[in-house]
């Protein structure tokens, strides 16, 4: 099987592990199994989770951690017409996942200081770019929103990592992707393409990068918003983790045809759940 395995709420809570989750994922990735890890968040760069997943035991490749600014560059690069040049409004993962795929990277502080000292004759002089990529910026300014929202109206596509309004932090949430790329959305009058969960673009681009099909593949979530639509959405079996922030009850009250194919409380459940996928499909 392919396994799509989200990380907070699956893999760890915060800067803890989930109990016995790496093991079972190590069991799978020695039984035969592919494991993917796909999360929504932008922030980082693929290499920042090697070091803690391979830390909790868990079986990690670098090139196989999907995250949606990991999506977000392979789905730009692989656009016709070609995608060459984005303006990045986002962290510095985003950015580097962008660059690591051959785009020509603008920054949106760069662009927003050449701005505000040249105006948008200086600026556009420079080159529009094709798209403008929108994902969780921890240093947005009116600036930066300015910049993204001219190149959007004088024609760069405009896509966002995801469409997430919060952000989990240590104490209680703060604003998300969703909340900056509603802000250029308001401000440019365009709905972005957006390639996280619950969409199914992340779960296809994860499966592309490990070479496999959609029949192989399973979720691994715990999201209710995000992990179980883009399963259904994508057209995969979904083990439903309630080791995040959903409980039971919140599962029994979806409609019969969404609800998860299995639940797992914890690592023992889940081992028993993909086991019995295994089967199925032997």
């Amino acid at each position: 099987m392919l396994l799509l395995v989200d990380l907070d709420g699956v893999v760890y809570r915060g800067t803890a592990p989930v109990p016995g989750v790496a093991d079972v994922l190590a069991a799978r990735a020695a039984a035969g199994d592919t494991i993917v890890y796909v999360t929504n968040n932008s922030m980082h760069y693929r290499a920042d989770y090697v070091a803690r997943l391979a830390a909790m035991g868990a079986p990690v490749d670098r090139d196989l951690v999907v995250s949606s600014a990991r999506g977000t560059a392979l789905w730009l690069v692989a656009q016709e017409p070609p995608i060459r040049r984005v303006l990045v409004v986002g962290a510095a993962g985003l950015e580097r996942e962008c660059r690591d795929v051959g785009l020509d990277v603008v920054t949106a502080g760069h662009a927003a200081a050449r701005l505000a000292q040249e105006g948008i004759g200086g600026w556009a002089a420079a080159g529009q770019p094709d798209a403008v990529v929108v994902g969780l910026d921890p240093h947005i300014t009116y600036g930066r929103l300015q910049v993204a929202n001219d190149c959007i109206r004088a024609g760069a596509r405009f896509v966002a990592t995801n469409r997430d309004p919060v952000y989990p932090l240590e104490h209680g949430v703060g604003p998300g992707a969703g909340a900056v790329v509603a802000a250029v959305e308001a401000a440019s009058g365009v709905t972005p393409i957006s390639i996280g969960k619950p969409g199914p673009l992340l779960l296809e681009l994860a499966v592309k990068a490990a070479g496999g099909t959609a029949a192989q593949a399973v979720m691994i979530g715990d999201g209710l918003t995000t992990d179980l639509p883009a399963a259904h959405a994508f057209g995969v079996p979904c083990v439903f983790m309630l080791t995040g922030v959903t409980s039971r009850a919140q599962v029994a009250a979806l409609p019969v045809d969404e609800r998860p194919s299995a639940l797992a409380a914890d690592a023992d459940e889940l081992a028993a759940a993909l086991e019995a996928l295994a089967a199925d499909r032997a």
